[in-house]
């Protein structure tokens, strides 16, 4: 059992009490743990927590659920210790003992949960719960509060406001503080031995004449997480050989690994709770060709473009500006867009003609989700907008000012350029998809990149695999 990760109670009773403080006089908080999955007959998907649950609990047993009021009274609901069953699914804290290793304050078995939560509800102002988010909670509440109705002749008092708790976690968790931090530079680390793993295995088969698939790369990118410590995968691994870089969430498959390719590989662990996403794109035999070492350079200068445009008092959308500039000159350089066509880089820019390839976003927000919660519009700007309308849909767009970044947040940086073949491509640059990744703790000056690990520039990825 992972209880708390081997990380203090008390980090999470800090967050208990901050949140209980912004749930207004009489308010009460539920939050639920993700419920398990079934994958087929007698066989369940391996469970993971849910994670507003689990960032306020440290607890990652399924089965389970948080009741926080705003007094900062903590009770936690869990699977009862039951000897048979821990034979069959393994070790349960128990109701027992969960207040001593959880710092709550009382704790109840689950199957008890109807029969308390009317009780719990009675006489409170507002009942917030993440909306939207576990199919059936909303219908749940309403049968508990429907109980609390029936008992208003006896002077109960029933609740009348609901109100959604994501907000408020998703700005608690939007700035990690030292603990989180820390444990996102090892599942950094982690994930950046693996890329290197596989890098390497790639360009040793070839040389030795063997058959090389994705799946032999996804295999090694799968044991150095697990040789490590990581519990999962932080998603499904992306490694794409040849023209399969060109779709964007492709999962790794049994596609040949072939000389003179590039293969792209979108890969991180999960450590702890917390995700690492980092993608590389290699020469599968270790030495890049002309076109595609071109290519590579103006993906990576518009990389360091956005690096260096990503601290704190930027705006976050900075960093997409700086590589959308980079990209769209050096498209018209190196020959993908046609300047008697498209005109200069700020004619591409408004025209979005780089969108043919460059089709998606230079980042998100990374944290206990790889897509971590957060909003992207800066709160004490939600008021201001603007209209405009996009060039190539003709839809009338809103914009509200992008959020003001701060020391403490983390987001990815991954600019890339996707080349399917067409008539308008030069065909050296045809079937070639080039990502690179980078995570990012945003800092009072700049940013720190806790994923270069493994290397990025051009020439330290043909060392790395020459070796």
């Amino acid at each position: 059992m992972n209880t708390a990760a081997n990380h203090s109670a008390a980090i999470y009773a800090a967050r208990r009490a901050k949140l209980a403080a912004q749930l207004g006089a009489g308010g009460i908080a539920i939050i639920p743990t993700a419920p398990e999955q079934q994958r087929n007959r007698d066989s369940d998907f391996l469970f993971r927590h849910d994670s507003y649950f689990y960032y306020l609990t440290g607890f990652s047993e399924p089965n389970a659920w948080l009741v926080l009021t705003s007094e900062g009274e903590a009770t936690l609901f869990c699977a009862p210790k039951d000897l048979e069953r821990e034979i069959w699914d393994g070790y349960r804290l128990g109701p027992d003992a969960a207040p001593a290793a959880l710092a709550v304050q009382a704790a109840h078995s689950v199957a008890d949960l109807d029969t308390q939560l009317p009780r719990m509800l009675e006489n409170r102002n507002t009942v917030w719960t993440p909306f939207a988010t576990h199919k059936g909670l909303e219908a749940r509440i309403d049968n508990w509060l429907s109980r609390v109705r029936a008992r208003v002749r006896y002077g109960a008092l029933c609740p009348e406001t609901q109100r959604d708790l994501c907000g408020v976690l998703d700005e608690m968790r939007l700035i990690k503080d030292a603990h989180e931090q820390d444990i996102m530079r090892r599942a950094s680390q982690i994930s950046a031995a693996a890329h290197v793993r596989a890098m390497q295995l790639s360009a040793r088969m070839l040389r030795a004449g063997e058959d090389v698939r994705e799946y032999h790369l996804d295999a090694e990118l799968l044991h150095e997480f697990r040789r490590h410590g990581s519990q999962y995968p932080a998603y499904g691994s992306i490694v794409a050989a040849g023209a399969n870089a060109c779709v964007l969430h492709y999962r790794a498959d049994a596609a040949p690994v072939c000389n003179g390719e590039l293969v792209l590989i979108d890969a991180g662990c999960e450590l702890d709770g917390y995700a690492s996403d980092i993608t590389r794109t290699f020469p599968a035999n270790g030495k890049f060709t002309g076109p595609q070492r071109a290519l590579y350079d103006l993906v990576l200068a518009s990389q360091d473009a956005a690096v260096a445009a990503t601290r704190a008092g930027a705006r976050f959308n900075d960093p997409h500006d700086a590589t959308v500039k980079v990209l769209a000159q050096g498209m018209l350089d190196v020959g993908l867009l046609d300047k008697n066509k498209h005109g200069t880089a700020d004619d591409v820019i408004a025209s979005r003609a780089y969108f043919a390839y460059y089709m998606h976003r230079t980042g998100h927000w990374l944290g206990m989700d790889v897509h971590d919660c957060g909003s992207y519009v800066e709160p004490t700007e939600v008021g201001k907008t603007s209209e405009r309308k996009d060039p190539l849909s003709g839809e009338t767009i809103t914009n509200r000012p992008s959020r003001i970044l701060h020391p403490g947040m983390v987001l990815t940086i991954e600019p890339g350029l996707y080349v399917r073949p067409s008539a308008d491509a030069p065909e050296q640059f045809h079937n070639i998809g080039i990502r690179i990744e980078d995570d990012a703790i945003v800092t009072a000056t700049g940013c720190e990149l806790i994923t270069r690990g493994v290397p990025v520039k051009a020439d330290e990825i043909e060392a790395l695999m020459r070796d």
